[in-house]
């Protein structure tokens, strides 16, 4: 196995910035759903306009994740992710403000706006900085989003109960959001003159593989959207509090963080499909819980549910990243891989919005995304990892049974 240079004392302080900033883009999200019935009943959104606010910030990270490479190549990578922090602050702070349901629509989009442009430009920071540790720090920033995920559902009900209210709730979001402002600014290194070559935005989105690619991150990430939208407000209408359903979905993102941080570690070959459907068979056993038993044992299926979610999610990004050996590369494969993705993941919430509305309940809905993990298991088998060249048209180098030195997730990450 090929392993790359050590981690150096130098790389603490980039390394706590890739957790911090994955610790800001999912609270926003996350904590709506404990509050659905505080804020539907304060600003008059209904079950549809309350999906906005998960749908919203997930078309925006679609549509600007597009737009990542050509801002990165003008503006640069850390000047975007100041900028984006920055904005995420203002949109928490202002949901203090919010008087009416489109003032928070317009929140939601302001943060999922900032959210989107740090999605699109970080991984390609990532496997600039740290070359040989790819899969590692790709791991970390995978877990610490997932676990600030679990940190709003879990914070969010907490702090309104407290006596802040739901716009507190939502509010405080802007302390962490302003530590990883400051972090990024003193962390990430210069921005450096963009080089020109390489494969075009435009080039790739000609290939087949990146659209299989956008196809199988939507449709998992879409279950993600889903059950961050709809867990809480479905436990609540089985008699659970606030509370007690905020903790569920903590359960379900802690999951999340966990699976996101170790299966990369314990995935040592080349081949990763084996642990991408490991993966999506427990969120199939999730969502069957969820529709067929959901009183059983609701603990250990929001666990499956959310290890298999996290796992899928971090496995995804480093398999983008090893399709192509160089970072730039690398980095706009993974942003048009969440581009499409998160255009297809804006969808799912309102879709099982508006099927809840018609018969009534979830079920309808968690047997949906039953389904599309069917789907992604079976596009899945495709991506076999000699297929990467061909598939992107640029030769890479090939090791029998290990990673391409420099390509993602190297040796050392997984030994």
């Amino acid at each position: 196995m090929v392993s790359g240079e050590p981690l150096r004392t130098g790389h603490i302080p980039l390394l706590a910035a890739v957790a911090l900033v994955g610790l800001n883009l999912r609270p926003f999200i996350t904590g709506i759903g404990p509050l659905a019935s505080d804020i539907s009943a304060q600003t008059g959104l209904d079950l549809k306009g309350i999906s906005l606010l998960t749908l919203v910030p997930m078309l925006l990270m679609g549509v600007f994740a597009f737009a990542g490479p050509f801002l990165q190549a003008r503006i640069g990578a850390r000047r975007l992710v100041v900028a984006s922090l920055a904005v995420l602050v203002l949109g928490s702070l202002l949901r203090l403000f919010a008087a009416n349901g489109w003032q928070m629509v317009g929140t939601a989009a302001l943060l999922g706006l900032g959210v989107a442009v740090i999605q699109a430009v970080f991984p390609g920071i990532v496997k600039k900085q740290f070359p040989g540790h790819v899969g590692l720090v790709m791991g970390l920033y995978s877990a610490t989003l997932m676990g600030g995920g679990a940190l709003g559902a879990q914070a969010a009900p907490l702090i309104a109960a407290a006596g802040g209210g739901w716009r507190a709730g939502l509010a405080w979001m802007a302390v962490p959001a302003a530590l990883a402002l400051w972090l990024a600014a003193r962390s990430l290194p210069r921005d450096s003159v963009a080089r020109q070559g390489g494969v075009s935005a435009i080039a790739m989105l000609r290939r087949p593989r990146v659209w299989l690619l956008m196809a199988c991150f939507g449709l998992v990430n879409g279950g993600y959207a889903t059950v961050v939208a709809w867990l809480a407000p479905f436990y609540q209408d089985h008699g659970w509090s606030a509370a007690a359903s905020g903790s569920l979905l903590a359960i379900v993102a802690a999951s999340q963080a966990l699976a996101a941080l170790f299966l990369p570690m314990l995935a040592r070959s080349r081949d990763l499909r084996p642990w991408l459907w490991l993966t999506l068979a427990m969120q199939a056993a999730g969502f069957a819980a969820l529709a067929f038993r959901p009183e059983v044992a609701p603990l250990p299926s929001a666990m499956l549910l959310g290890a298999g979610l996290g796992g899928c999610f971090a496995l995804s990004m480093i398999v983008a990243l090893d399709h192509l050996p160089d970072p730039a590369a690398a980095g706009t494969l993974s942003a048009l891989m969440q581009g499409g993705g998160f255009l297809m993941t804006a969808l799912p919430p309102w879709v099982v919005a508006a099927l809840h509305d018609l018969t009534g309940s979830f079920v309808a809905g968690w047997i949906l995304h039953l389904v599309s993990v069917g789907v992604v298991a079976v596009l899945y088998w495709r991506v076999t990892p000699a297929s990467y060249a061909g598939a992107m048209g640029v030769p890479v180098p090939n090791v029998d049974g290990e990673r391409p030195p420099g390509q993602a997730a190297a040796g050392n990450a997984r030994a």
